[in-house]
């Protein structure tokens, strides 16, 4: 087997967030006893959810950060034993989404005399935040879901990105492996490729990897791809596709 086509395959980050079928782990957990280097990349993938989470943190008042920990405590008591990698996930995550809130706190606050009243929006926030915390690790955990290995073109070769595709309930998540920063008046755009039809699934900026990024939902599609476009908002409604970048096929029949 070649080892770098497996791990392009996308099999690291599933079995860390507990998508892949019980074969799939079985075999990881066989190739892992075989070979360091593929230990190794599971380190790096769950050290870089981890460290991007302290990296963007900002001290947090009291009754936030015992949110924060109440919600992990929370999702650490009814995990199942084999999900270790995506409670971290869900945790990163889970710290990715309040910093925003945090950072909303300090401006209200210095902007609001009244700090009881600024306390309520913010819990208001807290407990909006929990509520997305949670839809994101039901629909990232669900069993269906498919996992779409975006691999480069040979415009940009290096290029690699995984989707996360439920066409049960049209949700669409994307993870930004390695896909070089553009010139600030461009942005990557994903696309769905439905028969003759490509539908805007948003536009994304490629600041740092394996960051989980949700996008515009789909119920069909037989391929995924990324163009680079010009910098416009909510991106353009057909792509350039002399400037596409990466793709991958469902290998679903619609």
């Amino acid at each position: 087997m070649n080892l770098k086509e497996y791990i392009a395959s996308g099999i690291i980050e599933s079995y860390v967030m507990g998508l892949a079928t019980e074969s799939e782990r079985a075999e990881f957990e066989q190739m892992c006893g075989q070979y360091p280097e593929l230990v190794a990349e599971r380190g790096k993938f769950e050290e870089s959810l981890e460290s991007y989470a302290s990296e963007q943190a900002v001290p947090p008042p009291g009754e936030v950060k015992a949110k924060i920990l109440k919600a992990i405590v929370t999702m650490e008591n009814s995990r199942k034993p084999r999900s270790i990698g995506l409670l971290r996930f869900v945790a990163a995550a889970a710290v990715i989404l309040l910093v925003g809130m945090v950072v909303l706190y300090y401006q209200v606050s210095q902007q609001k005399k009244d700090l009881a009243s600024a306390n309520k929006e913010l819990l208001d926030r807290v407990n909006s935040d929990e509520e997305t915390i949670n839809k994101i690790k039901r629909e990232v955990s669900i069993p269906n879901t498919t996992i779409v290995s975006m691999v480069g073109t040979k415009r940009a070769p290096q290029s690699s990105a995984n989707v996360y595709w439920d066409s049960t309930n049209s949700s669409v998540y994307l993870m930004v492996k390695n896909m070089p920063q553009l010139a600030s008046d461009q942005q990557y755009q994903l696309w769905a490729l439905i028969d003759d039809k490509k539908k805007n699934l948003g536009v994304f900026d490629a600041t740092e990897r394996n960051i989980i990024l949700r996008m515009d939902s789909t119920k069909k599609a037989q391929a995924f791809a990324i163009t680079i476009e010009k910098r416009i908002k909510g991106g353009y409604p057909t792509p350039t596709l002399d400037s596409l970048t990466s793709m991958g096929k469902t290998q679903l029949t619609q």
